[in-house]
This record gives structure tokens, C-alpha cells and sequence, in this order.
């Protein structure tokens, strides 16, 4: 999950990347409905007769069998198996929309550039004329029926194209970050209308902070942060981006011998965190007297649970420190069970 830039209501004013009160926008996450701007995020069009053979050869993920309506999350990997981008691909029937973080966006075209030689492909930015809102919690759907919004029966990452106050519209299921979280693609000249009517109807704004500790709380590694470009497919735990029977693509040779011999050395790990919050960048050691490293610590946060706050943190772990005492700095860590909320 990515954060948004910043909401796009004329009701606010100067612009934002945070709202006032972080602890009630998480909760509003957690129980009720958050409404956030992803025009952060870049649209791709891929178009021309060679479309999917040509970017399935490149995703981890199965292209070639995606029905209209619905998408995928994937990698793009270099020839070592590393990963370069991250991306969802949906299929449009005529065309693929590839979604990704803005700041992806130049490497991504550079890739795709590179790699058409002879297809008949045509790839189009089209980040400023699509652009959507996100909601999130249980109370999401709700939201959308009071609105005047029907929501159809989804699949997870599976959309639908309708009509709301004459306007066209897509309603994206995209429940990666909880069982109720919802896109929204809407022409970016109409998107403050349709936000100020969700407010209307109880939707709360939600800011970059309360969206970050909302990622963290799910265990979702971000591209950038804890997913770089030295960082192998399975080490991420991110399953979901691979498909073992769709062919080759770039990098499957790697990803592939990494699947036969059944392992990584290290994995994508949640960890609860007593004693100080370590900072991005820690290193995770054992509590033995030598003090191995083991690991390091991509993201972390203090989420304000219901419950009480508890100190999280996303990392690395490399397999032979599990069960052992481990520490980041003056902190103990324990893996953790996600989600955490």
C-alpha cells in the first residue's frame, strides 16, 4: 500500500499530507472508514496486439490467463533475479493498466522501453487523466452505498466499470490491506466531488502518517523502504507477486531455483519491539555475547492500538536466528503474528 500525495477536496485548504489527529485516523481504519488520495500512484496504459505475451515475459505473475476485470500484483526482476519495480497489471479487455508508485513511474517506462524491440506494443502515461481515492475499513461499503455508489460482488483485485451522478467510474476491490479496502478510478476533474460526498457520508481523511502505520500494522513491505533493488522475490514473503507455472519471464531462472532448493537465507519479518523503537537502518542481533548479526530492521512505529501502543518494526531475519533472543539497538524483538491489529 502506498501513501497518497495529498487529499484533493477544495474543502481543505492549504493541501496536506497529514490530518490533524493520527491515533483517530488509524482507529477509523481499524473500525470505521478512511478515505485517502492516491494520486500518487501512476497509471500505465499498455496497448497494442502484443500486450500481454510481451509483459508477461517480464512480471513474475501470470498475465497470460488474466480475465478481463481483474489484475495481479507482480515483480519486474533484473537477469540476477533482483527486484526492479513492483506493479499491479489489470486487464482491460483492450488494453492493460499497470499501477505503481509515482516514484517508480521513469524506471518503469525506462524498462518497458527497453525491452520492446519488435512487439507490437504501445505504451502511454496516463497518470493525469485517471486518478483515484482509496477507503478503507469496515464501515467502507456503507460509505459507497450512501453515496449512491452499488458495489458489486468483487474478487479481490477484480473491478467493475459504473455509473455514479453520470459520471464513469471504476470500483476496485483491492483488499490488500484489509477485507474492506476499495479503489476508486475516476477522472481527476471530477475525483473533489466525489471526495467531498464520501466525506459527507462519514468517510474520514486519512493522512500519510495514519496510512503508514496502518501498512505496518498489516505486515505490507513497500517498495523503496523495505523492498530494494538488491532484495530477492521470496525473501520478501510477498508469494502473492510469483507464479511458478506461467513460463519464463526476466529472472525466473533465479526465482525458480530459489522454489527447487525450497529456502532463503532470510525472510520479511514482523516484530513486536520492547525498550526504545529501533530506526530504519538497525541492525538485528542476537542476545548471545558475541552479539551475531542476524538481520536489520526496514520500518517501524509505534501503533496506537485499542488496546494500548505497542512498538512494531518490519526487517530482515535470516533463518538460523529463529527462536533465539534477539535485539535492534537497546530493544528486544519478537516475531510477530500478522496482522497486528
Amino acid at each position: 500500500m502506498s501513501s497518497p500525495l495529498h487529499q484533493n477536496s477544495t474543502s481543505v485548504s492549504p493541501p496536506t499530507t497529514d490530518f490533524a489527529h493520527v491515533r483517530a485516523e488509524f482507529q477509523a481504519l481499524l473500525a470505521g472508514c478512511g478515505i485517502y488520495d492516491l494520486s500518487g500512484r501512476a497509471k500505465i496504459s499498455v496497448a497494442g496486439s502484443d500486450r500481454v505475451r510481451w509483459l508477461n515475459g517480464m512480471a513474475t505473475n501470470n498475465l497470460r490467463d488474466l480475465a478481463p476485470g481483474h489484475g495481479i500484483y507482480a515483480f519486474l526482476l533484473n537477469a540476477q533475479g533482483r527486484i526492479q519495480a513492483d506493479l499491479y497489471a489489470f486487464q482491460r479487455g483492450d488494453s492493460l493498466l499497470v499501477d505503481t508508485e509515482r516514484g517508480q513511474r521513469d524506471k518503469i517506462l525506462q524498462l518497458f522501453d527497453h525491452y520492446i524491440i519488435a512487439d507490437d506494443v504501445e505504451i502511454a502515461d496516463i497518470s493525469d487523466k485517471l486518478t483515484a481515492l482509496g477507503l478503507t475499513g469496515p464501515e467502507s461499503r456503507a460509505v459507497l452505498e450512501r453515496v449512491g455508489i452499488a458495489v458489486p460482488d468483487l474478487a479481490y483485485l477484480q473491478f467493475a466499470d459504473i455509473a455514479w451522478q453520470q459520471k464513469s467510474i471504476t470500483l476496485l476491490r483491492s483488499g490488500e490491506e484489509a477485507p474492506e479496502s476499495w479503489q476508486i478510478w475516476i477522472a481527476p476533474e471530477n475525483a473533489c466531488v466525489l471526495w467531498d460526498a464520501l466525506v459527507k457520508a462519514s468517510a474520514r481523511p486519512i493522512g500519510t502518517t495514519a496510512l503508514n502505520l496502518f501498512r505496518i500494522s498489516r505486515g505490507i513491505p513497500q517498495f523503496g523502504v523495505d523492498i530494494r533493488e538488491r532484495d530477492l522475490p521470496q525473501e520478501t514473503g510477498q508469494t502473492r507477486a510469483l507464479n511458478f507455472t506461467k513460463g519464463c519471464y526476466l529472472g525466473q531462472e533465479i526465482v525458480e531455483r530459489i522454489r527447487s532448493r525450497g529456502a532463503v537465507h532470510r525472510q520479511f519479518t514482523a516484530f513486536v519491539a520492547e525498550g526504545a523503537l529501533p530506526e530504519p537502518g538497525a541492525k538485528i542481533t542476537t542476545s548471545e555475547k558475541d552479539q551475531k548479526e542476524v538481520g536489520e530492521i526496514t520500518s517501524s512505529a509505534i501503533l496506537p492500538l485499542p488496546g494500548g501502543d505497542r512498538a512494531i518494526a518490519l526487517g530482515y531475519l535470516r533463518r538460523e536466528a529463529a527462536g533465539k533472543e534477539l535485539r535492534a539497538g537497546t530493544a528486544k524483538l519478537r516475531p510477530a503474528s500478522l496482522p497486528i491489529a
